[in-house]
């Protein structure tokens, strides 16, 4: 990013010598200048450290490797730390002027009193430490210390030991301060624990032959393991136990959940707003997809009567071109395969640089994640730059043969390589590759999900507009069907969580109206059930992005270059899509 300059000082002294000054007047003194961004620098480099003080294992995955050995546990002592950070960081944010501050300090001044704000509401509104059973889960920290080959192995075990010490502490604490959770966390956080042992039962006890660490030293690294495995049992047997007659509902309400919003999307839109416009979308691409669907019918439906209502003759089409899918048994490698054909791609239309040397990994979706997305990508974080992005694969073995088919038909031929767009090549793998380029560590690491999510939803569409997939109709439809996904995930969660719309209602709208099969959509209840805002990101952040780049063609007409857009726009890290915007048309 070209760092922006503040000129105030200078144009001022530039009047001064070439002004009309005359000689019988006293010359005045050009005055120093500001040190408003000098002394912001410094401190967002003390902010950084404080944060990981008290999110060590955040700054763990965010490649920061001096706190490794630290668990924290999350008792009232913990939250009151979170407390103090926050009134620390919002007083010291008073002492700077944001109209003195250049863009970049400008945008980081704002992202850093958002994160803080949050933390403060989170823990005293929201306070989900007492209804979420499933935000207590010590192995996927752990497996990701233990993934990290950047560090040598003998010293991530000895990390790792460290950490455990405070495993049973960590599920007593919370066990503690659980207080009527939601059935739907519960369930969640007896799976996800259950399913997490294998870090500790076989992961660690394998990679633990692999070292050259004494035996007495891996005798008692292997009884913190069964200590840790046991603490874990525990935890989801008293989860299963534990009598709770008026368990929490996981809707928030339209009070918590537009605040839950205005902290997580940053963006120019309300709630209310994102939900209004993807009310709109969803008729507009009803509309798109039908006209397609109408020039498609004789070559793949001619032998049945074309439907009078448009949405069952846009859902025969789509039947038909769903029946062409991988083997439940190649799903990941599929994906596979589809990842050197999208990076020649935009190599030859030119639309961006994609930095070869970042290793991007497909890999089965390790336990700890599961239960919530179907695939999603892990990134490395800013200070360590060079480490293996995962692409992460929902496993299809618990499935059943109809519930597999159902699935494999939703990511279809055509969809997969949509999804593939969105997930790695020039989706998120692309960009958080960018994102940790940024001079700026608070952009990166607080970065917004709107503008994350928002990406790849925009590179989607763009990719199409670019010709990828020959501008076939089976391949725009079926992007449309995608696309609906995002909008109809903003209406899910805006109903869901502020209009009680019912589980029946929310199936209705993604198989009737959004064209899903019936496993995606129980899986997409499922995610509404246990997560809150996260599902309006996509459409929230494609909306501005999109609207962005129009306007800056309307702007700059033929000087326009998609490239220069993309590159630049990337070069803003992770910032929330607002900020991007005013720094761009500035």
């Amino acid at each position: 990013m070209k760092k922006s300059t503040n000129y105030l000082p200078i144009c001022l002294f530039a009047l001064c010598l070439f002004g009309s000054c005359g000689p019988d007047k006293q010359k005045e003194v050009p005055q120093a200048p500001d040190a408003s961004n000098e002394r912001f620098d410094k401190y967002k480099a003390w902010f950084v450290e404080e944060l990981w003080k008290v999110y060590p294992e955040w700054a763990s995955s965010q490649g920061f490797h001096n706190y490794d050995s630290i668990l924290v546990v999350p008792d009232e002592e913990a939250r009151y730390r979170e407390l103090d950070f926050s009134k620390a960081q919002l007083d010291s944010l008073k002492s700077y002027d944001p109209s003195k501050l250049n863009t970049g300090n400008r945008t980081d001044h704002q992202i850093i009193d958002n994160f803080v704000r949050s933390v403060d509401w989170s823990l005293r509104a929201m306070r989900a430490f007492q209804w979420n059973p499933s935000q207590y889960n010590v192995a996927g920290g752990i497996s990701e210390l233990l993934a990290n080959t950047s560090v040598k192995l003998d010293d991530r075990l000895k990390n790792i030991y460290m950490r455990m010490k405070n495993v049973q502490a960590y599920y007593e604490a919370a066990k503690l301060y659980i207080k009527n959770p939601t059935k739907e966390h519960t369930e969640l956080a007896i799976a996800q624990t259950l399913g997490s042992l294998s870090v500790f039962t076989k992961e660690l006890p394998d990679s633990l032959k692999n070292s050259s660490l004494d035996e007495s030293v891996k005798a008692d690294f292997r009884s913190r393991c069964e200590m840790s495995a046991t603490a874990m049992k525990d935890y989801a047997d008293w989860l299963k136990k534990t009598p709770n007659p008026t368990p929490k509902s996981f809707r928030l309400g339209k009070d918590v959940y537009g605040h839950k919003f205005g902290y997580d999307m940053q963006s120019a839109y309300t709630a209310a707003e994102i939900y209004q416009k993807a009310l709109n979308r969803k008729v507009e691409l009803q509309n798109e997809m039908a006209k397609i669907s109408d020039q498609l019918w004789s070559k793949y439906c001619k032998e049945k009567a074309r439907p009078s209502d448009k949405l069952e003759m846009v859902r025969a089409v789509i039947n038909e071109l769903s029946v062409h899918h991988a083997h439940r048994d190649s799903f990941q490698s599929a994906i596979e395969q589809q990842l050197p054909k999208l990076v020649d791609f935009i190599k030859q239309k030119d639309l961006l640089y994609i930095d070869p040397s970042k290793p991007l990994v497909v890999r089965k979706e390790p336990a700890y994640m599961a239960g919530v997305a179907g695939a999603s990508i892990s990134a490395p974080g800013p200070y360590d730059k060079n480490g293996n992005t995962y692409y992460n694969v929902g496993s299809l073995a618990s499935y059943s043969k109809e519930g597999a088919e159902s699935y494999l038909r939703e990511y279809n031929d055509y969809i997969l390589q949509i999804l593939n767009i969105h997930e790695a090549i020039p989706g998120h793998y692309t960009q958080l590759v960018y994102s940790n380029q940024s001079p700026s560590l608070i952009k990166s690491l607080l970065g917004s999900s709107t503008m994350v999510e928002g990406w790849a939803v925009y590179g989607e569409r763009m990719m199409l507009e670019s010709g990828y997939g020959n501008n076939e109709p089976e391949m725009w439809l079926m992007y449309y069907k995608w696309h609906l996904r995002s909008v109809c995930n903003t209406i899910l969660d805006y109903s869901v969580h502020c209009l009680n719309m019912t589980k029946e209602e929310a199936i209705d709208l993604l198989t009737k109206e959004a064209f899903q099969q019936q496993a995606e959509a129980e899986n997409k209840w499922r995610r509404v059930s246990v997560t809150q805002v996260q599902l309006c990101c996509y459409f929230t952040g494609y909306t501005e992005i999109y609207d962005l780049r129009e306007e800056l063609k309307k702007r700059e007409g033929d000087k326009f270059s998609l490239k220069a857009f993309h590159e630049k726009f990337l070069s803003y890290g992770s910032a929330p899509v607002k900020f991007i915007k005013e720094a761009m048309l500035n």
